[in-house]
């Protein structure tokens, strides 16, 4: 009973588990900045692109402002969802055969 205590209080392995921990942060706090930066670049895309969309449909439709801001949302909203399904599917195949690989 006595050495297992000294076993989990040895100061080599809580070292060594500290620098593991420390690793695994780096790794994911990482992870996240990427998805971050990704996310912003991405934000800043979005708004590049509506206005393309609004004078387009502004021009195509020849309507007033209202509608015309209607027709965009519409168009991007149906653009983003298509882009979201296809998104799904790709990353639930692969973490279907994610799981079947690790699974045998």
């Amino acid at each position: 009973m006595l050495r297992r205590i000294k076993e989990r209080i040895n100061p080599r392995k809580a070292g060594e588990k500290a620098k593991e921990s420390v690793r695994a942060f780096r790794k994911e706090f990482r992870t996240s900045m990427a998805g971050a930066i990704v996310a912003a670049f991405g934000f800043l895309i979005a708004l590049v692109w509506k206005d393309v969309i609004t004078l387009y449909v502004n021009n195509a439709l020849k309507v007033n402002n209202i509608n015309s801001e209607l027709a965009s949302a519409l168009f991007v909203t149906f653009i983003a969802v298509i882009g979201i399904m296809i998104v799904s599917k790709v990353l639930a195949d692969k973490t279907e055969k994610d799981i079947k690989s690790a699974a045998g």
